[in-house]
């Protein structure tokens, strides 16, 4: 099952959600499809006549979707399976959807279903995490491998149970050989996973999620493991870090809010660069040679020209950097202003005030790699 949103033709209060359930079974007949939403109507056929049911299911579930002002769509072909496919203009909550969000974590989703892989990191992407995916478990292992050794971990990594070549257990065994214990693995799935339980968790596994992966799943499934990451971030600024020949160039209007940054990010050897405005920020990186700066701290309103089209010009240079990482700062971080900043190829969100241990590792992980720091 995978599950998709757009925006709604209805407008800004809803949002059209598509459901697809797919599955290789047997499939159904042209006959039988014209007439599968009808009352008591089963195939006539020997493979289901063994298969127990009223065929009232297909009805029901029509009516519903019709009660609802939706569309239910199914394509099949013998032998091969089926796939229905419901639309529905849903309303947005507005309440829950603020309420949604986590620190900037770096997720790595693993499934060998890449629509599934999509709508994960999409609605990661919405609750405030980063994400990258992977159709296999081998590719896994090294991209797990390689973010250890340079120092920035994914933060959690979701795994699915069933893949062909090597599934969820064995990925997890190999990727505990090769980044140790720290990092959060969970088994997705669609089937209760209480049979290989034991099994997964001898080899490292530290939970699991059911499928579909809706926000709400992520969100509450991920929220569990926010204080670990927390004190983890807590315990690795205590040893220290050193950024020295780091250069920031940081777009921020008040004066007060630019004294604070420097006197924050200074003591960590940061070389920092004010711009009092998106204009003045814009030219500033337009004249700086490419690759001088290593990030942005952009605020969101500021006169002349404000964060968000600050990022989408610098995002239109035509220079080899012109995808720095930027980093939105702003005192009302809530949904509305993640997604606008999502929609400018903004790279991660700070609050203000700034909290220093979520910053440093955002920049962390977002800064090129360089013999002058962690990043």
């Amino acid at each position: 099952m995978t599950l998709s949103q757009e925006p709604s033709p209805k407008g800004e209060g809803y949002i059209r959600t598509h459901f697809s359930v797919e599955d290789t079974g047997i499939g159904m007949s042209p006959e039988f499809q014209s007439r599968i939403f009808e009352s008591f109507v089963r195939e006539d056929n020997k493979r289901v006549h063994k298969t127990e049911g009223s065929g009232l299911g297909m009805a029901i579930t029509k009516h519903i979707v019709d009660a609802m002002d939706g569309t239910i769509e199914v394509q099949s072909e013998l032998n091969k399976g089926s796939q229905f496919h419901v639309t529905l203009d849903l309303e947005r909550f507005e309440e829950r959807e603020e309420e949604m969000l986590l620190p900037a974590w770096d997720i790595l989703v693993v499934d060998d279903d890449e629509r599934l892989c999509i709508s994960a990191a999409d609605a990661l992407q919405e609750i405030g995490l980063r994400a990258d995916w992977t159709l296999d478990g081998s590719s896994a292992v090294e991209m797990a491998e390689r973010r250890h050794a340079e120092a920035r971990d994914y933060h959690i990594v979701l795994l699915d149970w069933q893949m062909p070549g090597m599934d969820g257990i064995e990925t997890a065994r190999r990727m505990r050989e090769k980044i140790g214990e720290d990092v959060p693995i969970l088994i997705i799935s669609a089937y209760d996973w209480s049979s290989i339980e034991a099994e997964a968790r001898a080899t490292g596994v530290s939970g699991f999620l059911s499928k579909p992966l809706f926000k709400s799943t992520l969100y509450y499934g991920l929220s569990r493991f926010k204080e670990g990451a927390e004190a983890k971030n807590e315990a690795d600024q205590k040893a220290g870090a050193d950024y020295t020949g780091r250069r920031l160039l940081i777009a921020e209007d008040n004066e007060l809010n630019w004294e604070i940054a420097r006197e924050l990010l200074a003591p960590y050897g940061f070389e920092l660069t004010w711009a009092e405005n998106g204009r003045i920020c814009l030219e500033k990186f337009q004249v700086s040679e490419p690759g001088w700066y290593d990030a942005v701290l952009m605020d969101l309103r500021m006169p002349m020209m404000d964060g968000y089209e600050a990022t989408r010009a610098i995002r239109a240079c035509d220079r080899p950097d012109a995808d720095i990482p930027i980093i939105a700062m702003t005192a009302d971080a809530f949904s509305e202003d993640i997604q606008r900043c999502i929609q400018c190829v903004m790279n991660a969100h700070a609050a203000k005030p700034l909290d220093m241990r979520e910053l440093l590792r955002t920049l962390q992980g977002l800064m090129s790699p360089t013999a002058n720091g962690p990043g």
